[in-house]
């Protein structure tokens, strides 16, 4: 066992040591070409110039000055103070001192103890690093502020204006605080945020401590808004006279609103002001609206404004032609009401033209310039009222009959313009990228086009659902061509008219040639197989869709011959259905050379699928107020009420809109119920021995 003394003396010269090292790293000087152990003596316990006791550690034992700063992980000079002498605790106190209590060893015991120390005894070893890093003491973090923006002078896009920065200061400060206040939309919010912080809180509107161009050109554009059909109400813009004068925190305040406004009205025009689902449940859009971050990304980078904004809207003609007749008859003076023209004859062109009384205020009614004292239906008044019947979706037969004056007395300007506002709405509900080559069906036009590459390669007439069983309206691909489909008639249809019809003549759906039967799960099922009398006519059209809803032939042609086309139970029948598939085969799989007449050489009895290579997208659409090729203005009948119910909503009416519902589409819902009621208590009646349903075919006029 070693002596106390030795122990006391290891400890001493364990502390001495690393002393002598944190003294040497605080004061080393290295430009000074002095040994490391010249540079910096060792005092020893008693405080005393070095003497014997510096001996204990000698230059052969000792590690080399650049292995101990080598070993030494040192703290950044930014973060910790350098380490001075002063700033040590000359009381060591560590974990590899043997009795860290005992007093000091006296110089004379030091001596004494050096001297009995056998020769070959092995030199105490150096302290560990651990023991190094214990003795160096680290600053506790100083609570230093951040820098402000003044002290940092700059931000990401280059050198803030110095009229700025006490904005920039006030927006970092509303943003840490108040931002929920003035930007209420949370993704909105979020992207605000993170905006403003990686620009450095510069500001997007204000420019050298005043409102700038930015804010001017956006604040004009935005109380522009109603030319896009929206309301200039819905976007306040700031008092510029005022801004000049402001203080730099209103100013901030003025900058976030403003960003707030921006992001609303592009919200608004691209996917609209309404939700589609609150019209109808049978539309069924979703239009994204555009991400906040893209929208402030391209204000931020656009040389104009103005145009940047207007983008937004959508890219389609047939709104573009809309937005322009709104602005035409919001600027045709006078004409606050409709002119009315009284009830009586009919007028109608004949070779000595007939005369009226009335004719003066039809031509005024009509904007036509003549004699004011002629009374003549001649041709050119006869020409204006076909053209008005067939704008209106009138017979366009050019008699002035009951059916034509009450729509010319109907409609004031007023109200095409409400048309004009619905329809621009609903055009924002659509996608925004159509498609190279696509279908659009206009149910309250019963019409249906193609187009390809930008032109119209294809039109034709169609039946719609009545108003109590709508077609729906949304957009899908069509995938397929079924020729001599299979009718599954729909359980809508089954429960609601087909059963409670079976109940009262059993033979009654064996004269329309259908099968009755039951499914797996023990529903009744009704299917019609392929043939000239089919529901669905020998052509199907296949779009996989929620509302199981397609188009499709009918044996029904007569119905084409009508003006008003409604009525369907929500599916849209073709009038010309081969030509329209050679259209629809020649674009999605054109090496096949499907034409018309191959297709109707596959009429027969057996299904024959065309299944497309590339799918083409078809949109259902709900426009009745357009601009014809012909650059008039054409507002078909609102068959659903879908305009009422939009304007209402506009005006945030909402309970209006309910009401609407209820009177426009009662049989949907009663519909409803006769279903879940059927589905459960239905018992099918007994055929008569031998009934097979086949024996003859019944006009169904009813269809689907």
């Amino acid at each position: 066992m070693r002596p106390p003394r030795l122990d006391r003396f290891a400890a001493s010269t364990a502390v001495a040591l690393v002393l002598a090292i944190s003294s040497g790293l605080a004061l080393a000087d290295p430009d000074d070409p002095a040994p490391f152990e010249n540079r910096h003596p060792v005092a020893d316990a008693a405080g005393a110039t070095p003497g014997a006791a510096v001996g204990v550690v000698s230059a052969a034992t000792a590690p080399a000055a650049a292995d101990i700063e080598t070993r030494i992980p040192l703290p950044e000079p930014a973060d910790v103070p350098p380490i001075t002498a002063s700033t040590l605790d000359p009381a060591p106190a560590t974990a590899d001192s043997a009795d860290a209590n005992a007093p000091a060893p006296a110089a004379a015991d030091l001596a004494d103890a050096n001297a009995s120390a056998p020769a070959a005894a092995t030199p105490a070893a150096p302290p560990t690093e651990a023991a190094i890093q214990a003795a160096i003491p680290v600053p506790e973090p100083a609570d230093v502020p951040p820098p402000s923006l003044k002290d940092l002078g700059k931000n990401p896009l280059g050198s803030m204006k110095t009229a700025d920065l006490p904005v920039a200061e006030q927006m970092r400060e509303l943003i840490s605080s108040r931002l929920d206040r003035l930007v209420p939309g949370r993704q909105e919010r979020a992207a605000v945020e993170a905006f403003y912080r990686g620009r450095g809180f510069a500001p997007l509107w204000i420019d050298n401590g005043r409102p700038g161009e930015r804010m001017k050109a956006a604040a004009a554009r935005l109380r522009a808004a109603d030319a896009d059909g929206l309301e200039p109400g819905d976007y306040v813009t700031p008092d510029l006279g005022k801004m000049m004068t402001a203080e730099a925190s209103a100013l901030a305040e003025a900058e976030l609103k403003l960003t707030n406004t921006v992001l609303t009205f592009a919200r608004h025009a691209q996917s609209g002001r309404v939700t589609p689902s609150r019209i109808s449940p049978n539309i069924d859009f979703a239009t994204p609206a555009p991400e906040p971050a893209d929208v402030l990304t391209k204000l931020a980078e656009a040389q104009d404004v103005g145009k940047a904004l207007d983008a937004f809207n959508p890219p389609h003609d047939g709104f573009r032609a809309l937005k322009a007749k709104l602005a035409e008859l919001r600027g045709r003076a006078g004409e606050t009401e409709v002119v009315q023209i009284p009830h009586g004859k009919a007028l109608k062109l004949q070779k000595k033209p007939m005369e009226d009384a009335r004719v003066p205020l039809l031509r005024q009614r009509l904007h036509l310039q003549a004699d004011p004292a002629s009374i003549e239906y001649n041709g050119t008044l006869a020409d204006a009222v076909r053209d008005f019947q067939r704008r209106r979706g009138l017979g366009a037969h050019g008699v002035l009959d009951k059916v034509t004056i009450d729509a010319l007395n109907g409609r004031a300007k007023s109200r095409d313009i409400d048309a004009i506002v619905s329809n621009m709405e609903r055009w924002r509900w659509l996608p925004r990228d159509l498609g190279k080559a696509y279908v659009m069906v206009n149910v309250p036009d019963f019409s249906l086009k193609t187009v390809h590459n930008g032109a119209t390669v294809f039109r034709t007439r169609i039946v719609v659902g009545k108003p109590g069983t709508p077609s729906p309206s949304f957009s899908a691909q069509i995938e397929n061509i079924l020729v001599n489909p299979t009718w599954h008639v729909p359980e809508s249809i089954i429960y609601g008219e087909y059963l409670p019809a079976l109940a009262q003549d059993p033979t009654v759906l064996s004269r329309m040639g259908l099968i009755v039967g039951r499914n797996a799960d023990g529903r009744i099922a009704i299917r019609q197989p392929p043939g000239e009398r089919n529901a669905l006519g020998r052509i199907k059209f296949n779009f996989p869709n929620r509302f199981h809803v397609y188009l499709h032939d009918t044996p029904d042609k007569s119905l084409f011959n009508h003006d008003r086309r409604a009525y369907s139970h929500g599916c849209m029948r073709v009038q010309n259905p081969a030509q329209f598939g050679e259209v629809l085969a020649s674009i999605a799989i054109p090496h096949e050379r499907y034409t018309a007449e191959r297709i109707t050489r596959m009429f027969g009895s057996g299904e024959q699928w065309l299944k497309f290579k590339t799918p083409i997208p078809v949109h259902l659409t709900y426009l009745n107020a357009y601009v014809d090729e012909h650059g008039k203005l054409v507002v078909r009948e609102d068959l659903y009420g879908y305009d009422g119910r939009v304007q209402a909503a506009l005006r945030g009416e909402y309970m209006a809109i309910a009401e609407r519902s209820q009177r426009v589409t009662p049989g949907a819902a009663a519909g409803a119920r006769t279903t879940r009621s059927a589905r459960s208590r239905y018992v099918l009646p007994q055929q008569q021995p031998g009934f097979f349903p086949f024996f003859s075919l019944f006009r169904d006029r009813s269809g689907i």
